[in-house]
């Protein structure tokens, strides 16, 4: 397990890749630090940059929030292995969804492909983390997952353009975009259906280097394969969506877009387990418990 003493500043990003640079002083919100995790040890939480080689994670606690202070690290490690992950960010204001942004799941549900993004809103309220129980509401026999890759907005922005889009990216994150799809046809729109406490896990941590273009999505339910497309099959790219979706709003750091699921969407079942995987990013997985 490599030392972390004495390390504070944006090497940080060298040090999570592997190649092991000194730290020495405090990076400035914006640095390129790759993973970002928000964890706990059994009291507050806390936000850690991790590194190191797979299965031998460490996480490094940082000081306050980094997505408002930038990264200076406290000099306290932890193995992955010995830390609870919870959602890497809670939107302050929203999470904004973008629905049938893949034309073959347009297709398997019936539905027509838009010509445009077509967003929907999901409360803060609704997400959770890794491993947190996915809640099977009484009011639904059919709650679907739906895997998908998910932007972390990094300042407010307004009117973004195509080509100004990733000044306004934090990061990625995996998202499960959980979806009642009996009351989606019932209520004819989609804020009960998508809105349920739990009904938006994020994690495991936010990766702030990545290039969304072409990223595979996969999921599985109790290890049985149900998504497995790329990211390049979107309609609307992830500059699209957030070009489209600053127009009318305004996004604040935190924000969240879930950018849309591939085909393959299926029920889940109280005692299922389900893994989002998005390559470069790692695996989101829940379980489904049905609600007392």
């Amino acid at each position: 397990m490599p030392s972390l003493s004495g390390f504070h500043e944006k090497e940080a990003a060298d040090w999570a890749r592997g190649t092991g640079q000194r730290l020495s002083g405090v990076a400035p919100v914006g640095s390129r630090v790759v993973r970002i995790a928000r964890f706990t040890t059994g009291d507050e939480p806390e936000y850690g940059i991790v590194g190191g080689a797979d299965g031998e994670e460490i996480i490094a606690s940082v000081v306050g929030d980094p997505l408002y202070s930038g990264i200076e690290l406290t000099g306290a490690q932890h193995s992955l292995a010995d830390v609870r992950l919870l959602a890497p960010v809670i939107p302050r204001s929203k999470v904004v969804g973008v629905g049938r942004n893949f034309a073959a799941h347009a297709t398997e549900l019936g539905n027509a492909v838009p010509s445009e993004p077509l967003v929907f809103l999901k409360p803060n309220t609704s997400v959770v983390g890794p491993y947190d129980p996915i809640v099977y509401p009484t009011a639904s026999t059919d709650v679907s997952f739906e895997g998908e890759l998910a932007v972390v907005i990094g300042r407010i922005c307004r009117d973004v353009p195509h080509d100004k889009v990733s000044d306004v990216i934090y990061g990625y994150t995996v998202c499960n975009d959980v979806t009642a799809r009996d009351l989606q046809a019932k209520d004819n729109q989609w804020a009960r259906a998508k809105g349920y406490d739990s009904f938006c896990p994020l994690g495991p941590w936010i990766e702030t280097d990545l290039d969304p273009a072409d990223l595979l999505i996969t999921t599985t339910v109790n290890g049985d394969l149900k998504q497995h497309d790329s990211t390049v099959l979107m309609i609307h790219d992830v500059a699209a969506c957030i070009a489209y979706i600053s127009s009318f709003t305004t996004l604040l750091p935190g924000d969240v877009i879930a950018t849309g699921t591939p085909a393959g969407v299926g029920p889940m079942q109280p005692g299922d387990e389900v893994s989002v995987t998005v390559d470069g990013i790692g695996t989101l997985t829940n379980k489904v418990v049905a609600r007392d």
